[in-house]
């Protein structure tokens, strides 16, 4: 096997050049980018603890069997089969690029095959819980009914967390009844409300909106006391607690409710395709991951309720 061109870079550059390309060639979100940094990083702190030459030159040249030797260790950790398939994605699309630029003449990752993943069916919620934790918000109160709109949209669009907090004002058609998201990419797709996230975002843009901005401006949709927009993380928080109001005693997170939305919707019949285009995958093959999740659903149902079952 030939060996890689010897280039000298400081090395927290040469990641930083790499993140930076593919954020501008692929409009891929900071979390992603920060993924593939975490990565790469992790892998640079490795070769540190080894007898190697200068860590810059020793990334550049690492070859297959080095990273075979570091995706081991890992195994032997008891690091996860998901997570070391990630990781190894990092370094594909790493070495990838090196190997565009010419600062390599061999891609080390390229013979490498990924971790052997089991189809892990995602976590959702039957439609009487989505209903208790739609009403689980005090809806006399101004962050109450804000909450209970979140919920309601979170739950008729299907969106990503980071969708459904970053959406802005002119990004809502009441009169039309759809929303127009940025997601993934940055692909826009239009997504439909549904009559009782349209009412309920109605009377949160009548009075509760300006009410909690307290004569601020703001072009987010949904906002907080001190007038600012709505974050990921306090997002979570909320679903959270009112998980525990609502007494849904298994662990959910906002994506849970983007799970409960495709998975009812194909329970219910909807095309897989229709599902595809309003949850923004780019490939069929992940939409399909919830026709199983609706398969279990219903062989529990019928498992339940069947003389025979």
């Amino acid at each position: 096997m030939s060996k890689a061109v010897t280039c000298k870079f400081e090395l927290p550059g040469i990641i930083e050049e790499f993140t930076d390309v593919i954020w501008m060639e692929r409009g891929l979100s900071e979390n992603t980018l920060s993924a593939y940094r975490t990565d790469l990083k992790n892998f640079v702190s490795w070769l540190a603890t080894k007898s190697v030459t200068e860590l810059s030159e020793k990334l550049i040249n690492a070859d297959r069997q080095l990273i075979m030797r570091y995706l081991t260790e890992l195994e032997h950790k008891a690091i996860s089969s998901r997570s070391r398939a990630r990781l190894l994605s990092s370094l594909r699309r790493f070495y990838a690029y090196l190997l565009r630029e010419k600062k390599i003449e061999v891609d080390p990752v390229a013979l490498i095959d990924a971790p052997k993943l089991g189809r892990s069916l995602p976590k959702t919620l039957t439609e009487e819980d989505v209903e208790a934790l739609l009403m689980a918000p005090d809806t006399s109160t101004l962050l109450g009914l804000r909450d209970r709109v979140l919920f309601e949209v979170l739950y008729a669009t299907g969106l990503r967390v980071s969708e459904l907090v970053e959406l802005q004002l002119n990004q809502v058609n009441l009169q039309q009844g759809v929303i127009r998201v940025t997601g993934k990419g940055n692909k826009e797709r239009l997504v439909p409300l549904g009559e009782q996230a349209i009412d309920w975002l109605t009377k949160y843009l009548c009075n509760t909106r300006a009410d909690l901005l307290k004569g601020q401006v703001s072009d987010a949709l949904f906002v907080t006391k001190r007038g600012g927009a709505m974050t990921r993380q306090a997002f979570w928080y909320l679903i959270k607690r009112y998980a525990i109001v609502a007494n849904i005693e298994s662990t959910i997170s906002p994506h849970t409710l983007r799970h409960a939305f495709a998975t009812h919707l194909l329970n219910h019949g909807a095309d897989l395709r229709v599902v595809q285009m309003l949850l923004g995958h780019s490939d069929l093959s992940t939409t399909q991951i919830y026709t199983h999740v609706a398969k279990a659903r219903l062989k529990s149902i019928h498992e339940h309720h069947h003389p025979r079952g």
